[in-house]
């Protein structure tokens, strides 16, 4: 006969054999202890990985369901998708961390610790941090759309860690499912036997128990001494405005314990651990996180500048002689753009706002600009557009921020003429012509993975981009199309004009593949003869005229009109390549004049003509916010 006992030491669950308990109580709680110490066998860490919109939230749902980490009261869909944005976007935006207990079908309990992780691309230093921190991974692939870009680049990201990779067929439910196809297709593009591949339904449910059983019997579970002196991965980090700053740590080695001293390798900061917990996806209290475990810490921590994601956590009494973990590869921004407030006084809220974003995102990078347009702002670097959308909509949801946007930008390297290299990532920051030998832009590898039927227009819109063609391969109906791209074409609209010209089917998916050089020249656009930064940009000389043109026009309508005229242009160096002209108010200063010779009346009108010139030469053009905001607003 078994029975249920909880170990007042972790206050974790253990089934036992009801005589070996009534014979002797010292013995038993001898072997609570015991079993206590071997739980290690009994954890699974692992996340969940695929393309977007393939159902990664669903089905964690309905593992926390399952398992019982939340009643069916509390359960709602996309459950650990906590943001407001990710609910109205559907997507996942932050890798979220579950731990649950499942009673297995061999009588044990096993502590499934779940990572949810984001599908887009422009999120993948989330994904790639979530597997450092675990065993195994689900590759959830879509049985109505199959293998798609993504899907195979997070399966790629889950073989470089080393992780055991099970494969899962999500949306078996629907009509248009094909799990044949699917599996094939799997074994195919990534390479993995899908012979045996889990069906299941995030939806409905089908599946789950099964799904259950494969993870505990099919994922390994953790390595670590859990004798050694503390060591733990931090995984991740957020501030709390109640708790301060919250920090998600795996236990390598040894444990965390509550009031244990422990350091920071990478900054030497030491603290006492006040707090100590895990999530459920509720926050709950523990003594101590054992070996292999994931959960979180608070240690009254003031300063951000102590918190480095990737960082090792050791026994402060032990730090001297530990190892640092190898940690994470640091994200590499691709895309730039300064934030600005709408009001000055905004500024210091926006740094300290930026801040705690980085906290929490550490892919998010800034540093302090000033404008003469725009007053003091940050310049900051993303890893795509949907990125830099999502951090700007986040500093003006959660900090009521009011922010004007440059135009996005990447990073360029500018060669000159003494030899010397510099990373340009502004335009305003731009050498003299006359210095500057060489500049190199960055190129991407893109892979598209479409129907064939769409292939043409896809083809169309990469050479139209500068593209050129590397690769076409067909798995079943589907094309994939490898392309070289310059990636400051592509971080703008490409991503939706690849999804309107295929209706939404085509996948996409890229991974920076160097420099190359290319004839690239710096558009000025000048307001009344001033040149106006932000709204600089770099582009192909090519496309110069055309994307100039379409700044002032736009500027046109946008700008008020003065008293004086106030000419608009655009210019590559001192040669002016596009024009519009904004005219001014006008008086009727000859309306009192009846008859008479025409003389006075033209002597009026060259008055006038004279009091508009001074007053150019001396007026300021007064450029609202509006008109920054609209004008940078990407097409």
């Amino acid at each position: 006969m078994h029975c249920w006992k909880i170990c007042k030491k972790c206050r974790h669950g253990a089934t036992f054999f009801y005589s070996e308990i009534v014979k002797n109580t010292v013995e038993s709680s001898n072997i609570l202890v015991y079993h206590c110490r071997m739980r290690q066998k009994n954890i699974r860490n692992f996340a969940i990985v695929a393309h977007i919109d393939h159902g990664k939230s669903t089905l964690s749902d309905r593992l926390i369901e399952y398992t019982g980490g939340l009643q069916s009261r509390e359960m709602k869909a996309q459950v650990l998708d906590s943001m407001d944005i990710e609910r109205e976007r559907g997507i996942t935006i932050k890798a979220q961390t579950v731990r649950l207990n499942y009673h297995a079908r061999d009588g044990q309990t096993y502590q499934l610790n779940l990572m949810d992780t984001p599908g887009h691309v422009d999120f993948s230093y989330e994904v790639s941090r979530s597997l450092a921190a675990c065993e195994g991974a689900l590759v959830l692939v879509d049985a109505t759309q199959g293998v798609q870009a993504q899907t195979l680049a997070n399966a790629y990201l889950a073989l470089d860690n080393d992780l055991e990779m099970l494969p899962v067929l999500n949306k078996i439910d629907l009509p248009s499912s094909d799990v044949a196809a699917t599996r094939e297709q799997i074994a195919d593009v990534i390479g993995l036997d899908a012979a045996n591949a889990m069906c299941v339904s995030g939806k409905t449910g089908a599946g789950v128990p099964e799904l259950l059983e494969e993870i505990v019997h099919k994922l390994p579970s953790p390595h670590g001494d859990e004798n050694a002196p503390t060591r733990a991965l931090l995984v991740d980090s957020w501030y709390d405005s109640y708790l301060g700053v919250v920090v998600l740590v795996r236990v390598v080695d040894g444990k965390l314990s509550r009031g244990q001293k422990i350091r920071f390798l990478a900054t030497g900061a030491e603290y006492v651990v006040e707090k100590i917990g895990y999530f459920t996806p509720k926050m709950i209290d523990a003594d101590a996180l054992e070996t292999g475990e994931i959960g979180f810490i608070i240690t009254g921590m003031k300063t951000i500048h102590d918190c480095r994601v990737g960082d090792t956590i050791a026994d402060a009494r032990f730090a001297q002689n530990s190892e640092p973990l190898p940690g994470f590869k640091p994200s590499v921004p691709v895309v730039f753009s300064s934030f600005f407030p709408v009001s000055a006084d905004d500024y210091p809220d926006l740094r300290d706002s930026a801040e705690k974003l980085a906290l929490n995102d550490a892919s998010f990078m800034f540093t302090t600009e000033k404008s003469s347009a725009l007053g003091f702002g940050l310049r900051c670097g993303f890893l795509g557009l949907l990125h830099m959308e999502i951090i700007s909509e986040r500093l003006a949801r959660e900090f009521n921020l009011s922010l004007i946007n440059t135009v996005p930008s990447v990073l360029y390297k500018v060669h000159l003429r003494d030899g010397t290299t510099i990373d340009l990532e502004n335009p305003a920051d731009m050498p003299d012509l006359t210095k500057i030998e060489s500049i190199e832009e960055p190129w991407v590898r893109a892979t598209i993975m479409m129907p064939d039927k769409y292939m043409g227009g896809i083809m169309a819109l990469c050479s139209e981009r500068r593209g050129v063609q590397e690769n076409i391969s067909y798995v079943g109906n589907r094309a994939v199309l490898v392309y070289q791209l310059p990636l400051a074409e592509i971080v703008f609209d490409f991503y939706d004009r690849v999804k309107s010209i295929s209706s939404g089917y085509a996948s996409f998916d890229y991974v920076v593949n160097g420099y190359q050089p290319s004839d690239l020249v710096k558009v000025s656009i000048l307001v009344n003869d001033e040149n106006v930064e932000p709204l600089s940009f770099m582009c192909h000389r090519s496309f110069a005229e055309r994307r100039g043109r379409q700044i002032v026009e736009k500027l046109k309508d946008l700008i008020p009109r003065h008293q004086f005229k106030i000419p608009l242009q655009a210019a590559i160096g001192g040669k002016i390549i596009a024009r519009e002209t904004i005219a001014a108010y006008r008086k009727d200063v000859t309306a009192k004049c009846y008859g008479g010779d025409i003389t006075r009346k033209r002597k009026l009108l060259e008055k006038q003509k004279e009091g508009k010139k001074r007053m150019r030469t001396f007026g300021n053009v007064e450029i609202p916010q509006s008109a920054f905001i609209n004008a940078l607003k990407v097409s």
